[in-house]
Formats: C-alpha cells, sequence, structure tokens
C-alpha cells in the first residue's frame, strides 16, 4: 500500500465502529467509513469534534454539527491550497488519500520536463500534456500545474469545477497554463480523439455512478472498458495514464488487468497496481482507502 504521509494540516487520527476521526486544519470531523469494523475508541478528539456525518436509514445522510465551526476553511498540502466545507455525501471538497498520487505525478512530470530540457520561459506547445477527467476539485490539477504540465480539467459538475478554480487561485496557480471545462468526460474525449489530441498523462477517478451535465448516466461496471479503450487513442506510446477507484467491486488487480488488456496490446509498457490510505495517528497502522493502477509506456 502506498500511504499518504506527508499531510502537516490533516490527520487520521483514529477510526474505529464504523467511522473515521479526522483533523481538517483545526476542524474535527467524524464520517462514516463501512470498512472499519473492529471496535475500541481511544482517542480523547471523539468526544470534541466540530461535526459528524449521520447516515439516514433510507440513504444519504446529514451534517450534525456539535460544535462551533467555520462554515468554511481552509488547509495545504506544501504550497498548495484548498478550500473546504461540510458537503453531501459526507465529503469535504478533498480527498487526503490522493497526495501519494500527486507526488508521484510531480515526480513523473518533473522527470519529464528535465528529459526535455525544458525552462519555465518555455512555450506551452513544449510542456507535458495533462488530461485529468473527472477532476472534481483539483487536487491533481494543481500538483501537475506547479510541477510544470500544461492540464486540461475536465468534470460534468459546474460547482466543481469553480472549486476547482478557487483551489487554483489560493495556491497561487490561477495564471498557469490550465484549460478548465464543464463536460461529459466521455463526449469530451470522442471529441479530443476527433481533433488528433494527445497526452502525456490523463487521469481517470471515475465515479461508481453518474450523470453528465446533459443528464448522461455514467454506470461505472458498464463503461470503464469503453472508456479506458478510448483514452488509448489519446496516449503518447511514452505517457502514463492513472485510474483510480473507490468502487469495492474493483481490487487493484482488477484495474491492473483491465489496463494491461487494453493498453499493453497496443501501446506496449507496463502496468502496476496497488491500495492507496492513510496513516492512523492512534494505532501506527495504514487504513487503505482506495485503489490505483498505474500504465507507464515505454520511455
Amino acid at each position: 500500500m502506498r500511504v499518504a504521509s506527508n499531510w502537516k494540516d490533516y490527520a487520521l487520527l483514529d477510526c474505529a465502529e464504523g467511522e473515521r476521526l479526522e483533523r481538517w486544519g483545526d476542524v474535527v470531523l467524524i464520517r462514516p467509513d463501512p470498512q472499519v469494523i473492529w471496535r475500541g475508541r481511544a482517542h480523547p478528539l471523539w468526544d470534541k469534534a466540530h461535526a459528524r456525518y449521520v447516515r439516514a436509514s433510507s440513504g444519504g445522510g446529514r451534517w450534525e454539527t456539535l460544535r462551533p465551526m467555520p462554515p468554511e476553511w481552509q488547509i495545504g498540502y506544501g504550497p498548495l491550497r484548498f478550500g473546504l466545507r461540510p458537503m453531501g455525501f459526507k465529503h469535504t471538497g478533498l480527498f487526503p488519500e490522493q497526495a501519494v498520487n500527486w507526488d508521484m505525478l510531480a515526480e513523473h512530470i518533473k522527470v519529464l520536463c528535465e528529459r526535455r530540457l525544458l525552462t519555465p520561459s518555455d512555450a506551452l506547445d513544449k510542456r507535458p500534456k495533462a488530461l485529468n477527467l473527472f477532476a472534481y476539485t483539483g487536487g491533481a490539477t494543481l500538483a501537475c500545474l506547479r510541477a510544470g504540465a500544461h492540464v486540461t480539467h475536465v468534470d460534468a459538475a459546474k460547482g466543481m469545477v469553480q472549486r476547482a478554480r478557487d483551489n487554483a487561485a489560493l495556491s497561487g496557480l490561477a495564471e498557469q497554463p490550465v484549460r478548465w471545462i464543464v463536460d461529459d468526460c466521455l463526449k469530451f474525449a470522442q471529441r479530443e480523439i476527433r481533433r488528433g489530441s494527445k497526452y502525456d498523462i490523463i487521469l481517470l477517478d471515475p465515479p461508481s455512478y453518474g450523470r453528465g451535465p446533459g443528464g448522461e448516466v455514467w454506470k461505472l461496471t458498464e463503461e470503464l472498458h469503453g472508456f479506458i479503450a478510448l483514452c488509448a487513442g489519446l496516449l503518447c506510446e511514452d505517457g502514463l495514464l492513472l485510474l483510480n477507484s473507490y468502487s469495492a467491486e474493483f481490487s487493484p488487480a482488477v484495474m491492473q488487468y483491465l489496463l494491461g488488456k487494453i493498453l499493453v496490446p497496443k501501446l506496449g509498457g507496463n502496468v502496476t497496481c496497488g491500495e492507496i490510505g492513510l496513516l492512523v495517528e492512534s494505532t501506527g497502522m495504514a487504513l487503505p482507502c482506495g485503489s490505483t493502477a498505474i500504465w507507464r509506456g515505454a520511455s
């Protein structure tokens, strides 16, 4: 498991009895996590949390305020800044375990820039090109921008794209080369194929189920194979594709098999996979938080 261990403003303090206890800056939240089946809560902040997300028996849920807290606040990951707030479906606008992928992407882009002898003043068309699909509030977009890439950020939710733009401004990256696009990711990729576009990096973090801005229905189990095959036509042969999933239906090995079956016969290269997670402060053990598979072309 690759663990996001470089956080200062975020900490997974404890997890037990179906919930996580987390510190987001100065705000402590309790959120449900169905995989946390063990018992025993030892951390003193369980009784001092600012809010808890309570699931409803009919589905969904709501935030329950326990102590006064700001409606919105900010945290940082190195030079990157993110605006947070309690959102629907237990989220805050950030998935902290993804920081391990941000670091990997930044290092990959650094290597590409060094290989191409690029400097900050070089033309945009020489920079590594990254396509971030289902891009949410832009954590990976910001990491790629800061590392020197030209990024195309695509999400079907207008509000999420605006939050990503706000995060870029907070991080001092508003003037960096990025295209902010509100669109159905499948339709956008199809248009990019027709345009003959190519990318050095493609990032995919698709939901299990979703709807596009025009009512398009996305079901992960039905759409993912065809979508990866489509993305193969957008990749440079020496590129990188990162597929992330939070769906229990897709283990890391399943995702590795999928990328290996579609990308390797066409583009060569190899595929690695594994879980990503967070260190639990109270136990020193790592909590798995998602799965990632990475295809890398021959360099």
